[in-house]
C-alpha cells in the first residue's frame, strides 16, 4: 500500500493516488455536488489517464455516490445550459471517455454509491465493474428531453445487449446493484464494506500478469468492438444531427427546467 498523500486534480475535485503496486487510482472527489462531473473534472480525468502507465486503473468515487453526470443543476437558465451542454457533451465528455477507452491496461470501475447518466457511461466505459450492493444505476435522458449519443448507446448495447439498454433508457428507471448485474451491466456485487479490499485484490491481480498480454489483450478486444460498430459516413453524420438537434428543442429547455424546479415536465413534443 502506498503511504504517499494522493494527488488533487481538478482544483481537489479528482484525486490519484496509488493504493499498490502498478495499480493507480481515480477518485471523483466532488461529494458536494453527487460526484457531478464538470469541465474541469473531465479535462483533468481525460489529462491524469493519458499521463498514467499503471498496468491497472481504478476508477472510483470519494463519499456516497460515484457520479451522478453532467453538473446540470449549475445551471439556472435552460438555455444557457443547452449552449454549456454541447460544448460538454463535444469535447470533454468525449475526451474523457475516449482516454478511459484507449487507456493501454485494464481499468476497474469500482462503483461505490449510485452512477447515473454520464457516470454510469464512466463506468461502463472501464473493462470491469464492482458495485456496492447499495449503488443504484441509472441512464435518465428521457427525463430531461436528451437524445443520447450513438457512441454513447452503442457502448451500452456491447456491455448489456439491445433489450436492456431498451429498458434503462425508455424507462429512465434506476435499478439496484443485482439487478444491474443481471443485465450485465456489473461484474460482481459486494457489500459496501468489503468492495475497496475486494477491487484492491482484483487491481493487484490483474496488475500482477504479464504486462505484454494485459495490453495486447485489451488492444485485440477494443479493436474488434470498433471494427464491428463502424457505420457508413452519411448515417453517422445524421446521428450527430439528430442528436445536437435536441439540445435546441422546446422540451429539452423544459426538461432541465423542470429537473431545477424538482416538478413534473410538460412536454410539447418540439
Amino acid at each position: 500500500m502506498s503511504s504517499a498523500p494522493a494527488r488533487e486534480l481538478a482544483s481537489g475535485k479528482l484525486l490519484l493516488d496509488e493504493p499498490a503496486e502498478h495499480v493507480a487510482r481515480l477518485r471523483i472527489a466532488n461529494p458536494a455536488k453527487r460526484g457531478a462531473l464538470d469541465h474541469e473534472i473531465l479535462d483533468a480525468l481525460a489529462q491524469a489517464v493519458s499521463e498514467l502507465d499503471a498496468r491497472c486503473l481504478i476508477l472510483t468515487g470519494d463519499g456516497p455516490v460515484f457520479s451522478a453526470g453532467y453538473d446540470i443543476g449549475a445551471f439556472d437558465d435552460p438555455e444557457a445550459f443547452a449552449e454549456a451542454a454541447e460544448k460538454l457533451v463535444a469535447h470533454p465528455f468525449h475526451a474523457a471517455i475516449e482516454a478511459l477507452d484507449r487507456y493501454p491496461y485494464p481499468v476497474i470501475a469500482q462503483i461505490n454509491g449510485h452512477a447515473i447518466g454520464g457516470g454510469l457511461e464512466l463506468a461502463i466505459t472501464c473493462d470491469i465493474r464492482v458495485a456496492a450492493r447499495t449503488a443504484k444505476l441509472g441512464m435518465p435522458p428521457a427525463k430531461i428531453g436528451l437524445v443520447y449519443s450513438h457512441t454513447g448507446l452503442r457502448r451500452f448495447i456491447d456491455t448489456c445487449g439491445v433489450a436492456h439498454t431498451n429498458e434503462l433508457f425508455f424507462t429512465a428507471r434506476n435499478v439496484d446493484a443485482d439487478r444491474a448485474a443481471e443485465m450485465g451491466l456489473v461484474n460482481r456485487v459486494v457489500e459496501l464494506g468489503g468492495l475497496e479490499g475486494v477491487v484492491l485484490a482484483l487491481a493487484r491481480e490483474i496488475a500482477a500478469g504479464a504486462p505484454l498480454s494485459l495490453a495486447g489483450n485489451k488492444r485485440v478486444i477494443r479493436e474488434l468492438r470498433s471494427s464491428a460498430a463502424e457505420l457508413p459516413e452519411e448515417l453517422e453524420r445524421q446521428l450527430v444531427e439528430l442528436r445536437e438537434a435536441c439540445f435546441r428543442t422546446e422540451d429539452f429547455r423544459e426538461g432541465i427546467a423542470a429537473f431545477g424546479e424538482k416538478r413534473t415536465p410538460e412536454w410539447k413534443g418540439r
